[in-house]
């Protein structure tokens, strides 16, 4: 019988970093446990950045994902805002891949279309349709919801992106 693969899914943001732990076997999900990573927005940008990777770091210890997943960043008009928050989204990508995980990125929009079937989809209705899909999860905030939104397109494209990684890794 096969086991379970525990996916990690990451809604980076420097202010709330969401992340959700799922569960996928065969095409049953399961949810795990979900949360935000918050960063004092007052205090120096290597401080926050060092607050989100450790509490990257913790979840990864904690939850011993087997994969990871992170939604791509929406180019933003303002140049430093982007700046920032492509930093905590390379803190995203680099806490799961040096605990060894491929990481696998998503654009919104097939996140969206994923999980909502539209891929103009609102935030409140990617909430909705996440606790369709898992319904003991309660994200608490829209960051989690976000990052398990991440996590359900994973396990829904893991086949196809993982031998996409594992090719580019070779």
């Amino acid at each position: 019988m096969n086991s379970p693969i525990r996916i990690l899914g990451i809604d980076p943001g420097l202010r709330h970093m969401g992340w959700g732990v799922v569960e996928v076997l065969g095409s049953r999900l399961s949810y795990v446990a979900c949360g935000a990573i918050h960063s004092d927005d007052k205090a120096d940008l290597g401080l926050r950045l060092r607050a989100l990777h450790e509490g990257l770091a913790a979840i990864v210890a904690e939850y011993a994902p087997q994969e990871a997943a992170v939604e791509e960043t929406f180019v933003n008009r303002d140049p430093r805002s982007a700046l920032k928050l492509g930093q905590a989204r390379g803190i995203a990508i680099v806490v799961p891949a040096l605990a060894g995980l491929l990481v696998a990125e998503y654009a919104a929009n097939l996140i969206k279309k994923t999980v909502v079937g539209s891929g103009h989809a609102e935030k409140a209705q990617i909430a909705m349709m996440v606790k369709v899909l898992l319904p003991k999860c309660e994200p608490g905030s829209v960051d989690a919801a976000d990052a398990l939104a991440v996590a359900i397109t994973h396990a829904q494209h893991r086949g196809q992106t993982a031998a996409a990684l594992l090719r580019a890794v070779r």
